[in-house]
């Protein structure tokens, strides 16, 4: 690769294969791409193996690019190997600084100096990530939402060192492949939408440590509600239609001074064990005999019609 302008990659690599990296690898594979993996773990390559034959069988029915095939990935057994001819680089290994910044040094040592080095994590600052790296501009964060091989959103977020042109083709890159690169104006520890989710999060362990709601009650009232505008609006443009016929304005003016109510907690309750097993406990009672794989299939089966939903609603998304 010669040229910042190239668009369709010719290699991409994947560096740890747990969920996440395997929705990565499903989603390049669908796309039409060869992909080289690689993940120390004792039988990884074969789970990794099982996972795309999974989610291949949702892939189909999105639609697969011409030369798709769950055959075009490669296991290898160094970073080294992985990474020395990759166009860009997805890296996945747990959520632990340290061990990330780590593998990304290995990385951006072995790598071609134009490829581009995306990381998965969900909260560490790319700036905190450059650290120590030969060529920091070209380390982004590019964080995906599980499922991978389903879910378009992808947020895409530069550090202090990042050059804005990787960040350009990293944007057409998931574009390219039937995502929605979601570019964070500044970078900030959880970046946007799990921020957003742990706020939710924090709440909905409150109702449940304070007796207020179980598990099942707390995923209804999301299920049924709030969750169903949501996938169409988000939540301002759902609060635009709930001022009536002007809007965001009439809803602040009526609204607006509840927040001021005690009505949330931000802090997190205390993870007591109590607490612990209530969740724990709810979870089970709620999925009763079905299994995980079972659970997913259905997940994945309703994400692919909510999503052809989405689309057919806003086919013109500005992201």
């Amino acid at each position: 690769m010669n040229t910042t302008d190239q668009l369709k990659f010719e290699s991409l690599a994947v560096v740890g294969t747990g969920v996440i990296g395997n929705g990565w690898i499903a989603r390049f594979l669908a796309n039409g791409y060869d992909v080289i993996a690689f993940d120390p773990a004792e039988g990884a390559e074969e789970r990794t193996r099982e996972a795309v034959k999974l989610a291949f069988e949702s892939l189909k029915e999105i639609g697969l690019a011409e030369g798709a095939s769950i055959n075009r990935l490669t296991f290898v057994p160094t970073i080294e190997e992985a990474v020395n001819q990759a166009d860009l680089i997805q890296e996945n290994v747990p959520e632990r600084e340290n061990l990330k910044k780590s593998v990304l040094k290995s990385i951006d040592q072995h790598a071609n100096p134009d490829a581009i080095i995306g990381s998965s994590t969900s909260g560490i600052m790319p700036s905190i990530l450059q650290e120590g790296l030969q060529h920091p501009e070209r380390l982004i964060v590019s964080h995906p939402f599980n499922p991978v091989f389903i879910l378009p959103l992808v947020e895409l977020v530069g550090g202090r060192l990042t050059d804005q042109v990787h960040m350009e083709r990293a944007s057409r890159f998931f574009s390219s492949i039937k995502m929605k690169p979601l570019i964070i104006r500044k970078e900030i520890e959880g970046h946007l939408a799990d921020r957003l989710m742990e706020a939710l999060w924090r709440e909905a362990l409150h109702l449940v440590n304070d007796g207020i709601a179980t598990t099942e009650e707390v995923d209804a009232a999301i299920i049924y509600g709030a969750g169903l505008r949501w996938a169409q609006m988000g939540p301002f443009l759902t609060f635009h239609l709930a001022g009536g016929n002007k809007g965001m304005r009439h809803m602040l003016e009526q609204f607006g001074p509840a927040l001021k109510l005690p009505w949330t907690k931000l802090v997190a309750p205390e993870l007591t064990d109590e607490l612990k097993e209530k969740v724990i406990e709810g979870c089970e009672t709620q999925a009763k005999d079905v299994s995980i794989t079972e659970l997913e299939t259905k997940r994945n089966e309703f994400l692919v019609k909510v999503l052809d939903l989405v689309e057919d609603y806003w086919p013109e998304s500005k992201i």
